[in-house]
């Protein structure tokens, strides 16, 4: 009995960490520098942004011909990091009012 629980008890001590290490990996620039990369070379485009406090702003960045998505959050002193990012992003027209 032990013996099969073993593996599922290894993998629910490991998966935290797996998870862990995953959003630990922040990518920062200079926003300008960001800017030009998520454009040109990954080809994405600005779906929205919104501000997250007076010093802070997110933004929504979408690849429309793979559908990958990235969250920026730019900060006010010239900075910008990718907090988040994933795939098969899809837009949702808002209906009438």
């Amino acid at each position: 009995m032990i013996m099969r629980l073993a593996p599922a008890l290894l993998a629910c001590l490991f998966l935290p960490a797996v998870a862990y290490a995953q959003m630990s990996e922040v990518s920062c620039d200079d926003s300008a520098r960001m800017m030009h990369t998520l454009k040109h070379v990954l080809g994405a485009e600005r779906q929205g942004m919104g501000l997250r406090d007076p010093e802070t702003l997110l933004e929504i960045w979408v690849a429309q011909g793979s559908g990958d998505w990235l969250i920026v959050q730019n900060y006010s002193n010239g900075t910008s990091c990718i907090i988040a990012m994933g795939a098969h992003w899809e837009g949702v027209v808002p209906g009438p009012a």
